[in-house]
């Protein structure tokens, strides 16, 4: 995969690059089709990448020599941490913020967390 990739934040979502992904971790399923990476408490909106499938072209190529799969999963560990594996530039979208280009490597997606004075509560969009 590719090295030096940049941290990507679109909203409360953050996505860190690493330079591997650990063993045992299982896919998470898809929601309407898309890769959901986090929703949004109030609007029911979601920061989510719908382009993760090959084109047809390349599903008839891989599929002719075994080699079918997707450009981007989203990975689960056992203790909740997620992991987004890109092996080839998908778009991550949102209704209300501008999209980004996702470029191949491995990124863990951070618990986003928010302090006031009265508590500190796990960040949602």
């Amino acid at each position: 995969m590719k090295k030096n990739l940049s941290i990507i934040r679109q909203g409360d979502v953050l996505l860190v690059p690493v330079s591997k992904l650990p063993e045992g971790l299982s896919e998470v399923p898809l929601e309407n089709g898309r890769i959901v990476l986090m929703h949004g408490e109030v609007t029911g909106h979601a920061h989510a990448i719908a382009d993760h499938g090959w084109s047809a072209a390349k599903k008839i190529a891989d599929a002719a020599i075994g080699l079918a799969g997707r450009r981007a999963r989203l990975l689960q560990a056992a203790n909740g941490t997620r992991y987004l594996e890109v092996a080839e530039s998908v778009s991550l979208t949102h209704e209300e913020h501008t999209a980004h280009a996702i470029p191949p490597g491995y990124y863990e997606l951070p618990v986003q967390m928010e302090h006031s004075a009265e508590r500190m509560r796990r960040v949602v969009d």
